[in-house]
């Protein structure tokens, strides 16, 4: 088994992190950082703090200059963090010592990887938003095009009442088309810049601290906290805390599609499924399956994050370890559970009459709460559930069709339309229109 299957070439289709797994890479961190110290630099030289032709030259520098992510393993190893391995590597290549030696002016390591990390989950949240928002719109596609598709809806495991197979996507959808709506301000509270020297104090940065970071944020399109947050770790946790309801409510959907694919139900289609080493009659249901297992991967990291969000004092070398183990883990789970979910958004279909011979095999005792509210109305409604509940355990003894029953023991009422699954949906219709004119609209 790989050490991570998100980078692992056997389980790349598996678990795929598309472009977003090139963000997590040595080489995607390097460069992040080189370009918050090209940004630094630039920001400085226009305030005056360090000479602008040595600005001129490191922001040049940083752009061009390529430096081996292995060459800074044993620095690395060292320090505990990559930043001194990095900018001695930088001042090297930039053979220049007389501007080399204003690169990194006042800063510290933290502030370097975690501006640089926040350049880095700006663009994954980007991708995600790109990957849900088309999701949405099939899934909208889905919901408008079954609305009135009748299914049973389940609690406990169970048949409760009707439902419609629009209804079931929109449930799907809706805390989806949540979590979008939460991506600017998301990004508002957790993208931010980080500048604050050594301990947070700024002191090394000068009396134009404030305004460098303020400048250093406007170049890199990033927040502004005016604040340290070293160890503050809010805005990873609300990053993380997305990350895991964005799997959540796709594993959510998974865990339905693994219920609604069981052999003898079947009443999705998946448009795709695995095949067996040794039964030529499976069809598994293996995206789905992905799904859930990610969704799961992605809760029980998130728990480890927050732990890890118990900084001591200024920086916590061991807290800040675990965040560096955890949150990447975390983000492609989410990003592998989105995946899955972008592609079955498109492929897969309800199977209406197995949907109905759900409901019928199940001798019509979905019906029971509609029939009790019919019989209510010609009597005491505990006398007409009392009724109803002897003609269920009837129904249960016997074998026979609730329908059947009840037509039987009332035969001067007209009970035709309560045995009706699509007359007994309520408001599902209505609910899976609103979600898909929601959808679409993105």
């Amino acid at each position: 088994m790989a050490a991570s299957v998100f980078d692992s070439p056997l389980y790349s289709r598996l678990f795929p992190s598309g472009e977003v797994g090139r963000l997590f890479t040595d080489s995607a961190e390097v460069r992040a950082m080189l370009l918050v110290e090209g940004a630094l630099a630039k920001a400085q030289g226009a305030l005056g703090v360090i000479p602008e032709t040595a600005a001129a030259y490191i922001h040049r520098a940083a752009m061009e200059v390529q430096i081996d992510p292995a060459a800074l393993a044993d620095p690395t190893g060292q320090n505990g963090v990559s930043v001194p391995g990095l900018v001695a590597a930088f001042r090297s290549a930039m053979e220049a010592p007389e501007h080399a030696q204003y690169a990194h002016w006042g800063a510290t390591s933290q502030d370097i990887i975690d501006t640089g990390l926040m350049l880095r989950l700006g663009r994954m949240l980007a991708l995600q938003e790109e990957m849900l928002t088309d999701t949405l719109k099939a899934l909208g596609r889905l919901a408008a095009d079954h609305a009135a598709t009748p299914m049973a809806a389940r609690t406990y495991g169970q048949h409760a009442t009707p439902t419609s197979f629009g209804a079931t996507v929109a449930h799907w959808g809706s805390p989806l088309l949540d979590l979008l709506g939460e991506l600017p301000a998301l990004r508002q509270s957790t993208l931010w810049v980080s500048l604050s020297g050594a301990a947070g104090t700024s002191a090394a940065l000068g009396p134009k601290a404030q305004e460098t970071r303020a400048a250093l944020a406007a170049a890199l399109n990033l927040a502004d906290p005016q604040r340290s947050w070293h160890s503050d770790r809010g805005p990873i946790l609300r990053l993380a805390d997305w990350q895991t309801r964005l799997a959540l409510a796709l594993g959510k959907m998974a865990e339905d599609l693994l219920l609604l694919t069981q052999t003898g139900m079947a009443e999705v289609s998946l448009g795709a499924a695995g095949a067996s080493s040794t039964m030529p009659q499976k069809q598994n249901p293996v995206l789905p399956s992905a799904m859930a297992a990610t969704a799961r991967q992605a809760a029980g990291l998130n728990a480890t994050l927050q732990g890890a969000a118990l900084h001591r004092l200024d920086r916590d070398g061991a807290a800040w370890f675990t965040e560096w183990l955890t949150l990447p883990q975390l983000c492609l789970a989410a990003t592998a559970t989105l995946i899955h979910a972008q592609s079955l958004s498109k492929t897969l279909a309800p199977v209406p009459s197995a949907m109905l011979a759900a409901m019928t095999d199940g001798q019509n005792l979905i019906h029971a709460e509609a029939l009790s509210f019919a019989l209510a109305r010609h009597l005491p409604r505990p006398e007409a559930q009392a009724a109803i509940k002897a003609l269920c355990k009837e129904a249960g003894a016997s074998g026979a069709d609730l329908a059947a029953l009840a037509m039987q023991a009332y035969p001067d009422l007209d009970l035709a339309p309560v045995f009706d699954a699509a007359a007994q949906m309520g408001h599902a219709p209505d609910e899976a229109g609103r979600f898909a004119a929601a959808a679409q609209a993105l």
